[in-house]
């Protein structure tokens, strides 16, 4: 089984901390701050002033002794690191509750995720638009990207076809695959997997409410 593949450089608990960062700091910049201490970041985020600096250090910035780090380089320093900068064409395989959510949020834009088109089997939704993207039978999918050119997949079906789909997916052209299934799949060496298990996270929160 693979899991999302990082700059081998930084270690993947890093990587998940600087979107915290960077969604601080583009607050701080919205009310007019223009510097910012890895310390005063540390008491809004909850970790380390030390940790900050050190996952800080994986980025191509430096902040000015005992001053600290100009916003808006450590914004556009921190966008770009994440990928927030390039857009990657997405497409959503299942286009259910779930998935018709992700095909009408425009948020993802950006973060540079671009969701080009849907695809399922209900014949209720099939040619039709969510939010302006087409929904397509997800028989087409193969032929359609090559047009589309959709290089993520988002996984978002029940999880009895979650393996079946994903394999179809990479042999249609997909070169990562976002699953929001609660099934490990399992895909080729060379395919990016991020695995967001939103029934794995409510587990964890149900056992520490009832601990």
């Amino acid at each position: 089984m693979s899991d999302l593949i990082y700059p081998a450089k930084i270690p993947e608990p890093a990587l998940r901390r600087l979107p915290w960062y960077l969604s601080y700091v583009k607050l701080l910049k919205s009310q007019g701050e223009t510097i910012v201490s890895s310390t005063r970041i540390a008491k809004k985020i909850d970790v380390s002033a030390s940790q900050i600096a050190k996952d800080l250090s994986y980025v191509d910035i430096s902040g000015k002794t005992r001053v600290g780090y100009d916003i808006d380089d450590l914004i556009n320093v921190l966008e770009s690191f994440l990928g927030f900068t390039k857009t990657h064409r997405a497409v959503v395989f299942g286009v259910g509750s779930l998935g018709g959510a992700l095909l009408s949020d425009s948020g993802l834009e950006q973060f540079g995720l671009k969701i080009i088109a849907g695809f399922d089997l209900n014949p209720a939704i099939v040619n039709h638009t969510i939010h302006g993207i087409p929904v397509f039978h997800s028989n087409e999918f193969t032929e359609r990207n090559r047009e589309i050119k959709g290089e993520i997949g988002v996984l978002t079906v029940p999880p009895g076809v979650a393996q079946e789909v994903s394999d179809y997916m990479i042999r249609g052209g997909v070169k990562g695959i976002w699953n929001f299934t609660p099934f490990r799949i399992r895909v080729p060496e060379g395919i990016v997997l991020q695995n967001t298990s939103l029934y794995a996270h409510l587990a964890v929160m149900f056992n520490r409410l009832n601990g």
